[in-house]
């Protein structure tokens, strides 16, 4: 559990970590000009289920424009940029040998491109359903739940053959701490919430203040890049 081991693995959030945009999701809500943040702070205090607060995405965005393409959710992310220092964060880590994933509540049309660009061992999101013509339907493909990524996180580290101890998981919400299984460390990257901040104080976990992802390296241990 010492700051200086060096993990086997790290698990990424995406959205706000990865990724220097809050929310896939709310990247196309601006897309559409909609916003779901009454629904959003419901879903943050569980009285919403994940499939219930995609749903009500959805619906959001046909009440602007129906039907909705595939190809016009993807040219809503053309503006949204990496975060600073998380190409060379990720690289660094596989050239140390350690497995990178992604485990994201976000919408994997978009993960998936992220996952694709940084070359990451594996991924995975929740997303959409689409009809045979690549129209949205109405509902939403939840794979893994926002404040339930442990169990998914532990799954991969069985496939693996990987243990909790050799585990490093980094997120800026406070849903992301459900990433924090037990025997692995957590690290907060650059939370955009009081409430987040507010967990990550309580969880007493180290968090990174910089919007500049390598910053976490030394914390999992490894030396500065020389170069």
């Amino acid at each position: 559990m010492s700051p200086s081991v060096q993990p086997k693995v790290v698990v990424f959030d995406c959205d706000g970590v990865l990724v220097d945009a809050v929310s896939s999701w709310r990247t196309l809500h601006d897309s559409f000009g909609t916003d779901n943040a009454l629904n959003l702070n419901r879903f943050i205090r569980g009285e919403l289920s994940d499939v219930e607060f995609m749903r009500s995405d959805i619906q959001m965005w046909k009440a602007v424009r129906t039907p909705i393409h595939k190809d016009e959710l993807f040219r809503a992310y053309a503006g949204v940029k990496l975060m600073p220092g998380a190409r060379e964060t990720v690289q660094r880590l596989q050239d140390e040998g350690v497995f990178v994933a992604i485990v994201s509540a976000g919408v994997d049309l978009f993960v998936s491109s992220i996952a694709s660009m940084l070359k990451v061992d594996d991924w995975i999101a929740n997303g959409f359903v689409f009809d045979d013509s690549g129209f949205l339907t109405d509902e939403g493909v939840c794979r893994l739940h926002a404040t339930g990524k442990g169990e998914v996180i532990s799954k991969l580290l069985a496939m693996n053959g990987l243990e909790a101890a050799d585990c490093v998981s980094v997120g800026d919400s406070e849903m992301d701490l459900s990433m924090h299984v037990e025997g692995s460390r957590f690290i907060g990257f650059n939370p955009s919430r009081e409430s987040s901040k507010d967990a990550f104080a309580e969880a007493g976990v180290p968090v990174v203040e910089k919007k500049d992802l390598r910053e976490i390296l030394s914390i999992m241990g490894f030396p500065a890049d020389e170069n």
